[in-house]
């Protein structure tokens, strides 16, 4: 019933606050086992003098108080045991906590996102950007095809016509003569070189000497 008026308390300040107390109630027991054992070590310094001076009942009096101190200590000590392992579990739980809480927004998070975006509104926009693209391609169509007279044209007849003058020139280049020798092409500075002029011999001199002779 309150937590339904006031609502549930807040888990991570709860632990928080709980941890502290824990803290707190540990530093006292602590400071309470020092005074303790402070006690005890003081009852044994007594009982050392009352042996001293021969007053066995006193000393003995003292070791009963030390014995009473040190169980008050042995006590305190299982108190800051049970103090400690409340603060380890405490702690656990809080880690759990953290991370169920920590997985809950992450989940609530996503949610949200999943109805930002429903399936019913991706098509929708999957079907207008295909509409679209499907405009724009017929848009395109209608820009290029022919207009005026080149609309007039059979493609079949042009077709027809081409494949004519593809085999005009075919059948023009087989009939030309193929006995034409190729010109060969020298290149610059390679040449053939002229022949060297003649040089006649001794004997030829005189023969053409005798020749003259005989012309007179």
């Amino acid at each position: 019933m309150f937590t339904r008026l006031f609502g549930k308390p807040k888990p991570d300040t709860n632990a928080l606050s709980t941890l502290d107390k824990l803290n707190e109630t540990l530093e006292m027991l602590e400071k309470k086992e020092n005074v303790l054992l402070k006690k005890a070590a003081a009852e044994v310094e007594k009982a050392k003098e009352y042996t001293r001076a021969k007053n066995k009942r006193a000393a003995i009096q003292c070791l009963k108080r030390k014995k009473l101190y040190e169980q008050q200590v042995e006590q305190l000590g299982n108190f800051q045991l049970r103090i400690h392992d409340q603060m380890i579990m405490l702690e656990g739980a809080k880690a759990t906590t953290e991370t169920v809480d920590a997985l809950r927004t992450g989940a609530s998070a996503m949610k949200a996102m999943q109805k930002a975006t429903n399936i019913d509104d991706v098509d929708k926009t999957m079907d207008e950007i295909n509409e679209q693209t499907e405009n724009m391609k017929q848009i395109q169509e209608a820009l290029s095809a022919p207009i005026g007279a080149a609309a007039d044209f059979d493609e079949d007849e042009l077709e027809a016509e081409l494949e004519e003058l593809e085999g005009a020139e075919l059948e023009e280049q087989l009939l030309q003569p193929t006995t034409t020798a190729p010109v060969q092409y020298v290149p610059a500075g390679r040449q053939q070189a002229r022949p060297a002029p003649h040089k006649n011999t001794a004997e030829e001199d005189e023969l053409a000497a005798l020749q003259a002779e005989m012309a007179l």
